[in-house]
């Protein structure tokens, strides 16, 4: 089941997110990164590569991931879709909402591109 088009709306508009990932000790951290909303699913992409925390989390405890909005709390799994049509559907939201964003190009780098993730409600 997706998100509903009120969070659909919210993610799109909101340029920093913060993704809960939960810890090999249980403990949870929180994370500000960019999400794109491309055709009703949410997308997501470690800038650091594989060698990102919150995506390594995210990777290793996929059912225990929460997306943050404000004071609103949106339990998730993360999913890797690093298949060609993900990446580039990722790609070109990021493109469309960060595109005047310094940091835009970082996204965008090959080593990064299979760090494509989609975020499923649960």
């Amino acid at each position: 089941m997706p998100f509903d088009t009120a969070m659909l709306e919210l993610l799109d508009a909101t340029k920093e997110v913060r993704v809960e990932t939960t810890r090999p000790d249980g403990s949870t951290q929180r994370t500000i990164i960019w999400v794109v909303v491309e055709g009703g699913v949410v997308f997501a992409r470690s800038w650091k590569g594989d060698r990102g925390k919150w995506f390594q989390a995210a990777m290793d405890r996929p059912a225990e991931v929460a997306l943050l909005v404000d004071d609103r709390r949106w339990p998730a799994r993360a999913v890797l879709t690093d298949d060609d049509d993900s990446v580039a559907r990722c790609s070109r939201g990021l493109e469309a909402k960060y595109r005047r964003n310094g940091s835009l190009a970082s996204m965008l780098v090959p080593n990064v591109l299979g760090t494509t993730i989609r975020l499923d409600p649960r």
